[in-house]
């Protein structure tokens, strides 16, 4: 980005014709993995969810060093190899004059294949699929929450029918108001649709512009303004300061390896609640097989022994949407 910025304020390159090939291969590489990564991310949250039980096992660190540097192999092969080849760029370079003087410019100019091939791999084909997956990820996510609602509604049994009708006896009449449930499980379902609404959304808006232009521009060389290109160039630039905002907001697990990141190794709180599960102790009435009624205070991580109903169905809950 420090060279990209230095060569649109003057308008030339002036580090050279040889390092602006590595330049060009670098961004390509930088900005693919970037993509693929977050294809990555997309997929382990749908792993998460659909088998949170063999999530451990399927995900382990080897795997997960192994899918990383896939991604980064992949990246490398569709930049360094063909740029290397010289099959990214015309025959003719431009050449920008200032008086009498020339010099050289280094911008994206690529051939119409380069450019199709390229933003498949880089965009296209890892944007369907996160896509779907994030489809996928959300209806999977309402429908538990609409079992677990199912599972754990409180019957309407005679005690509980005498019980209210006692206290409304000894209760004045209130003023009927309308208000909009707020249970949990609405939270819930509000929630996983802003967190996938969040994440698709600035990720489709901070690239889909560049990799439609870029399409263009390979095959119509002034269609495309020369600023209007570099505009949108900065704003895919700046989907990599996004993310680590939006998932440290959304996910406690990214927002812990960060605190591990920036702060050298310190140890992170890794019994903390999820983002989801903040807040969320809740009184709960379970009725139990003997007929009896208890009432207890549940947490996401409280025990099987304690209101293990409530806790296993808040539990999952919980997991679902902090997994998104």
């Amino acid at each position: 980005m420090t060279f990209a910025g230095v060569n649109d304020l003057l308008g030339y390159w002036i580090f050279g014709p040889r390092f602006c090939d590595t330049w060009v291969a670098f961004d390509v590489m930088c900005s693919t993995a970037s993509i693929l990564n977050l294809c990555a991310i997309s997929l382990d949250r749908y792993i998460h969810i659909k088998d949170p039980l063999r999530y451990g096992r399927w995900v382990t660190r080897k795997k997960a060093i192994l899918g990383i540097a896939i991604v980064w192999l992949l990246a490398a092969l569709i930049s360094f190899v063909p740029i290397s080849l010289g099959l990214h760029r015309p025959d003719q370079p431009h050449v920008f004059h200032v008086g009498e003087e020339e010099y050289d410019t280094c911008a994206l100019d690529l051939t119409p294949t380069y450019a199709v091939v390229s933003s498949c791999i880089s965009f296209y084909f890892p944007c369907m699929v996160m896509i779907g997956i994030y489809c996928r990820l959300y209806c999977y996510a309402q429908k538990h929450v609409k079992s677990i609602r199912a599972v754990t509604k409180l019957p309407d049994t005679s005690l509980t029918k005498s019980f209210r009708s006692k206290s409304a006896r000894h209760k004045s009449p209130k003023p009927q108001t309308k208000t909009k449930p707020t249970t949990p499980y609405h939270v819930s379902d509000h929630k996983a649709a802003i967190t996938v609404g969040v994440i698709m959304g600035v990720f489709l808006i901070c690239w889909v512009p560049f990799f439609c232009v870029n399409i263009v521009a390979a095959f119509c060389k002034t269609c495309i303004p020369d600023r209007a290109f570099q505009v949108l160039t900065w704003l895919g630039y700046s989907n990599s300061a996004f993310n680590p905002i939006i998932y440290s907001i959304f996910n406690t697990e990214f927002r812990e390896a960060f605190k591990r990141i920036l702060t050298k190794g310190a140890r992170a709180r890794g019994n903390q609640p999820s983002t989801s599960e903040v807040g969320e102790f809740r009184s709960v009435v379970v009725q139990k097989r003997n007929g009896s009624i208890v009432e207890c205070n549940i947490s996401p991580r409280s025990s099987a022994d304690s209101c293990q109903v409530g806790s296993i169905a808040q539990r999952h809950r919980d997991t679902i949407v902090s997994a998104i």
